[in-house]
């Protein structure tokens, strides 16, 4: 079992910058590749950003590329998501799950994830 607790979601305007952490507990943290997912009021939970196990390969959806960060730090047992030039379409509760799938998978079927943190950025 792995255990997930996001934080570091908020308010903020659009064009400002938010960081995300996912703090994990319980199996070794390092052994799991790290993704963040995101749901938007009425809409299905979308793929974001993945992170490999050592932190040397990363994944984007287009939407973001260019503007968020997805890093981790394996000593701290602990995944960001620095988001940057946030716009109001990133409004959304976001999610940091946990698997054994390859970092370019975008599926939702991560085994672990946590409960979620809101971003809301406004006009």
């Amino acid at each position: 079992q792995v255990q997930l607790v996001e934080s570091g979601g908020g308010l903020v305007q659009a064009g400002g910058s938010l960081r995300l952490s996912c703090a994990a507990s319980g199996r070794t943290f390092s052994a799991y590749t790290m993704r963040w997912f995101r749901r938007a009021p009425g809409k299905e939970r979308e793929f974001v950003a993945a992170c490999s196990t050592k932190g040397t390969s990363t994944y984007y959806a287009d939407s973001v590329k260019g503007r968020f960060t997805i890093s981790r730090d394996n000593a701290k047992s602990t995944v960001y998501l620095q988001m940057d030039d946030l716009k109001p379409e990133d409004t959304a509760v976001y999610y940091c799950a946990a698997d054994l799938f390859n970092v370019g998978n975008t599926s939702p079927g991560s085994p672990y994830w946590g409960q979620g943190t809101q971003v809301t950025v406004s006009i």
